[in-house]
């Protein structure tokens, strides 16, 4: 028998992180397509860093994701719908982005969900600003969760549970409610792949598309029958089986890499 007593120390969790916990149980998309994808970022990432050396100013890379993802969905709206009941879909007009913004309380990070309402009818710069205002605001009460949704991710013992499952339920007869809350598609960074390593990251989201945004490393490319080094971005693409095809799935993630690869909308930051 091992006597050995091994140092250890248990930690209560914090309110945040046990809401976390629960909400993630209702994100899980039970028949979900994933796509794993090396996005060439060079032409967004070179702009950026060159606006940044002429202005002084930072301009948001998840913006320009955002307003990349904004475009493909308005040109292929089927791919952020979601099923109401077993016998209809709901089809969005507007493209709603989900995205966690992260804010500096007390000098920690403090991170808050936020939706960009109507980002299809945005400009870059639009977005940009949106992005940045939320993250030099003050953490809001409750970190921008409905009072009600946040007191029942908090309940004790095995409630919980019974509140998600009629969270479930009630998210299939009337999605409208989640998707005010959480947007009709996401935008999830993960952090993981950093320091110039590649990698993707797997994360379920309640919305029927998701983007998780993985590492950037540089990669040898072939680019106009050269090899050139070049800036990839690994891009996890999610999307909910119930609603969208194979066929559907792969136009817009063609329209979404040509976007984001041509650098679409960084040149208008010049012009305003």
């Amino acid at each position: 028998m091992n006597t050995h007593t091994i140092p250890y120390q248990i930690v209560d969790l914090t309110p945040g992180r046990r809401i976390w916990l629960n909400t993630l149980e209702l994100s899980w998309t039970a028949h979900a397509i994933y796509g794993l994808l090396e996005v060439d970022v060079t032409i967004a990432r070179k702009y950026i860093g060159e606006h940044k050396a002429r202005t002084g100013e930072s301009l948001s890379f998840t913006a320009f994701l955002a307003f990349c993802l904004a475009r493909a969905v308005e040109e292929h709206k089927e791919v952020q719908a979601c099923l109401k009941g077993r016998r209809q879909i709901v089809m969005f007009d507007d493209v709603n982005i989900g995205l966690m913004v992260e804010h500096k309380a007390g000098g920690k990070g403090a991170l808050m969900g936020h939706v960009i309402q109507g980002a299809n009818h945005k400009t870059y710069r639009e977005i940009h600003k949106e992005i940045r205002t939320v993250q030099s605001a003050p953490v809001p009460s409750g970190r921008g969760m409905p009072s009600w949704f946040r007191s029942a991710m908090q309940l004790p013992g095995l409630l919980p549970r019974l509140t998600m499952a009629l969270f479930r339920m009630k998210r299939r007869r009337d999605p409208l409610s989640f998707v005010s809350m959480g947007g009709t598609v996401a935008i999830t960074s993960v952090g993981m792949f950093g320091g110039g390593h590649s990698g993707w990251g797997v994360t379920p989201t309640p919305q029927s598309l998701g983007l998780v945004v993985g590492g950037i490393a540089w990669k040898p490319a072939v680019v106009e029958g050269r090899i050139e080094p070049r800036e990839m971005l690994n891009l996890t693409v999610m999307f909910d089986h119930d609603v969208v095809d194979g066929a559907p799935a792969t136009r817009f993630t063609r329209r979404l890499v040509e976007l984001i690869e041509s650098g679409y909308g960084l040149e208008e930051m010049d012009e305003q």
